[in-house]
């Protein structure tokens, strides 16, 4: 068994696919495979789940993969420790619902690297069901996701909260909605309604706050960020958590305000997750702290001069 093994079955699992796995490990696709298949045999197990639509981690290969991280992870420190500088970086990845990705995620990359200069971050937008999914199949590291005060939260998952908020309507200052100090729920279908796409717990949210009063979302979008862009070009108004407004660069230069719903106390929470298992990366423990530390630091700031 070599150690390059055990790194190109890592990048298959967290690429989900032998072509890109090939790609990014500069090998020929025939190579890639036949190593793969060599340490299946040498293992006994298939390790690797095969389909059209790209290549999973097994079940077999699911219970091994905390082992392929507990050896990669033995490795790098004995690299590290030997000083070597020209090694292959590790990455890490995190899934993330994008409800913070501005406030929250570029100060934590930010730090990240700054400690680990080699160590490469990947951040994938995606659904909630994709991020558990791609978690326990070891392709993510990391995962960002927005819980519901009361939601059940996953026991596949050690999970830590990061942020809790309140959800608020997202408008351009020049809005009729930014003239009162609140919003009512009847106003939110006067003007066009810009949703998350279903999949979404906001989206989730907003039908529960209307309850059949007569929703249509004019548009719909995956994640925060994009639907902030469309509220800044006057396409309409958002529900988002106000911790994803609060702090991003559109507010700050003034191009989005944010009020809170009236009468609604329901509570959003950031979570972070990881998959359970014995033996995590250094690098993914290392952000997770620097998570845990600028949430921290975030959820002590005073509110912004003029905030509601």
């Amino acid at each position: 068994m070599r150690t390059e093994q055990l790194e190109y079955i890592a990048a298959v699992t967290r690429l989900g696919s032998l072509r890109r796995a090939a790609e990014e490990l500069r090998l020929s696709q025939p190579a890639l495979s036949e190593t793969v298949r060599n340490l299946e045999r040498e293992l006994g197990v298939d390790l690797l789940e095969r389909k059209r639509s790209g290549a999973t981690m097994s079940a077999s290969g699911r219970e091994l993969l905390p082992h392929i991280i507990g050896v990669l992870d033995a490795v790098d420190r004995l690299r590290s420790a030997a000083g070597e500088r020209h090694r292959i970086s590790r990455m890490v990845r995190v899934g993330t619902v994008n409800a913070a990705t501005v406030p929250l995620l570029i100060p934590v990359v930010r730090e990240f690297r700054a400690a680990h200069p080699v160590t490469q971050v990947e951040v994938v937008g995606a659904q909630q069901t994709d991020i558990h999914r791609i978690l326990l199949e070891g392709g993510f590291d990391l995962g960002l996701v927005n819980h519901l005060e009361g939601d059940d939260v996953p026991a596949e998952f050690e999970s830590t909260e990061l942020l809790r908020g309140r959800p608020v309507v997202c408008m351009r200052p020049d809005s009729p909605l930014a003239c009162a100090p609140s919003v009512a729920v009847d106003d939110l279908l006067d003007v066009p309604l810009i949703g998350m796409r279903s999949g979404y717990v906001m989206h989730r949210y907003v039908h529960r706050l209307l309850d059949g009063r007569g929703l249509s979302f004019a548009y719909s979008t995956d994640g925060a960020e994009m639907g902030k862009l469309m509220v800044a070009e006057g396409l309409g108004a958002t529900v988002l958590p106000d911790f994803s407004v609060i702090g991003d660069p559109l507010e700050r230069r003034g191009a989005l305000t944010h009020r809170p719903i009236s009468g609604d106390t329901t509570q959003v929470l950031l979570m972070l997750q990881r998959r359970r298992a014995e033996s995590v990366p250094q690098a993914a423990r290392d952000l997770h702290e620097v998570f845990v530390r600028t949430a921290r630091t975030l959820s002590a700031a005073p509110a912004a001069p003029g905030a509601p």
